[in-house]
């Protein structure tokens, strides 16, 4: 909510200065009433906002919002003054619905002030608001984006749920590791001690188990580094590059794909639905692939179109994408129906991408047990021979 900084008037004429929080001057001055002050001047204090991208789930609501509220009648400045003064958003989100609503007033078109405000709203909302504005069905634009951002926010919803239960037996795997190494193993020292002759696995886990028990900040220490450096390597533009390489590689690299062709058809079908130009279709739907190394072959599919190559030629030589795209999009060309026909594959590849991602979720969770059976294993290898030979040792004497 916007602070304002005030100059006001009690009953008896005395000047009131200070700071409040109003959606606007008209609030504000309702807000001074009701302490007995009447507003004499105010100043909005200016707050540096660092914009994000706004999350699919809060873009899903502002679109199914708008769209429902101007398909009823309702002026578009009052719209965004419901969305700013609704108590279901966050603050980030309040702030930018209300610099939305104050530029509208100023006679800014919505599109241009979204743009102004990169990256909290993405190229594809700007550019079919846009186009909306100019044709004067922005309740079906909205409402049809709506339904866009909520697939695929369930789509990455289901994603993050189906990945729970192999973290968390990773997470466990590591659990049951420190506690052997670091509390279990330490207790059969003295009684390893003793013994003249040990076997290897047993050495081994004793060297590993002193290690941890000693120096285990150490080991904390140098795995926050790591996740810390990795983390600034990969925005490093070659080692990005070379990542989202090895993803479009292999079975990951054939759901990958499936992901984005998915993501361009979906983007690209909205876009020329909405009338936009086929090469500025292309130009947005090319942000929304999130992979740096096929986005950079689109430099190459722009090329080709300018000197007369149709679009399914051109993204039929781009690595990255199923071999369908491209021959759904020629389809599209020769029969005038290329937003129906990409829909209708963006469809398809979300219910082949939420299968085979399942079937990855239930091939890593065998894979995360008999890793874990592995380690409990070896470990009961190396704590029971010692005491089975000290037992021989003991017979034989």
């Amino acid at each position: 909510m916007p602070e304002y900084r005030y100059q006001s008037q009690d009953e008896n004429g005395k000047q009131v200065i200070g700071k409040m929080d109003a959606y606007d001057e008209a609030d504000l001055q309702k807000k001074l009433r009701n302490k007995g002050l009447m507003l004499t001047n105010a100043k909005l204090v200016s707050k540096k906002v660092t914009l994000r991208p706004l999350k699919k789930s809060e873009l899903a609501n502002f679109c199914n919002e708008l769209g429902t509220m101007t398909q009823a009648g309702v002026p578009l400045v009052r719209c965004l003054e419901i969305l700013a003064g609704s108590e279901a958003i966050t603050p980030f989100e309040r702030s930018l619905y209300i610099e939305l609503r104050d530029r509208v007033v100023q006679g800014v078109a919505l599109s241009n002030t979204m743009e102004k405000l990169y990256p909290a709203f993405p190229p594809l909302l700007i550019y079919m608001f846009r186009a909306s504005e100019s044709s004067g069905n922005l309740d079906i634009t909205a409402l049809n984006l709506a339904d866009q951002y909520t697939r695929e926010n369930e789509i990455e919803e289901n994603t993050k749920s189906a990945l729970v239960y192999p973290k968390i037996l990773i997470g466990l795997i590591i659990g049951v590791v420190l506690v052997i190494f670091g509390y279990v193993m330490p207790q059969f020292e003295d009684l390893f001690s003793q013994m003249e002759k040990l076997p290897p696995a047993t050495v081994i886990l004793m060297a590993i188990s002193d290690f941890v028990s000693s120096f285990w900040y150490l080991i904390i220490i140098f795995v926050v580094l790591g996740i810390f450096f990795l983390r600034i390597i990969a925005r490093i533009p070659s080692i990005r590059l070379f990542i989202d390489t090895v993803k479009t590689k292999g079975k990951i690299g054939q759901l990958n794909k499936t992901i984005y062709s998915a993501r361009f058809a979906r983007t690209l079908s909205s876009l020329y639905s909405a009338g936009i130009p086929i090469d500025r279709c292309v130009s947005i739907a090319r942000q929304t692939i999130g992979n740096k190394y096929v986005e950079k072959q689109f430099d190459k599919v722009f090329h080709d179109i300018q000197a007369g190559e149709s679009l399914s030629g051109a993204i039929d030589k781009v690595d990255g994408f199923i071999n369908k795209l491209p021959s759904v999009i020629r389809v599209g060309e020769e029969t005038g129906q290329l937003d129906k026909m990409l829909a209708n594959l963006a469809n398809d590849l979300d219910f082949k991408s939420a299968q085979a991602m399942t079937r990855l979720v239930k091939y890593i969770e065998p894979i995360t047990i008999v890793v874990m059976a592995i380690i409990v294993g070896f470990v009961m290898i190396g704590v029971i021979t010692p005491i089975y030979q000290s037992y021989n040792y003991v017979g034989a004497g």
